[in-house]
């Protein structure tokens, strides 16, 4: 683990205190899920869950693995958001997102 991580991580967990206004213990622990979940997303298809907008709960099986995600076709420029967590959906054979804040496990 890299000091970065670290970095990232106590920030994350500061923008979910922020936005929420909840104990800072429970968003720094919802920041070591979403770290973890990205660093096993790399090495392998993970089943994950998360709320949906409308408040239900999805089952997602996703990776970021490159061996298997699709090649980017064209000049991607669109601007990175810090708050939603993208993932290739191996069920649906499409990229997906999420709302970091919304991760269950």
């Amino acid at each position: 683990m890299k000091t970065t991580d670290l970095s990232n991580i106590m920030r994350m967990a500061w923008r979910f205190y922020r936005t929420t206004h909840q104990a800072f213990g429970e968003c720094l622990k919802l920041a070591w899920r979403n770290f973890n979940l990205v660093r096993n997303m790399h090495t392998e298809v993970v089943r994950f869950y998360f709320r949906k907008v409308d408040g239900t709960l999805r089952e997602a099986w996703g990776t970021l693995r490159s061996d298997i995600i699709p090649p980017v076709e064209g000049n991607d420029t669109r601007k990175k958001n810090d708050t939603v967590q993208v993932y290739y959906d191996t069920e649906r054979q499409e990229w997906r997102c999420f709302k970091r804040l919304n991760l269950v496990f």
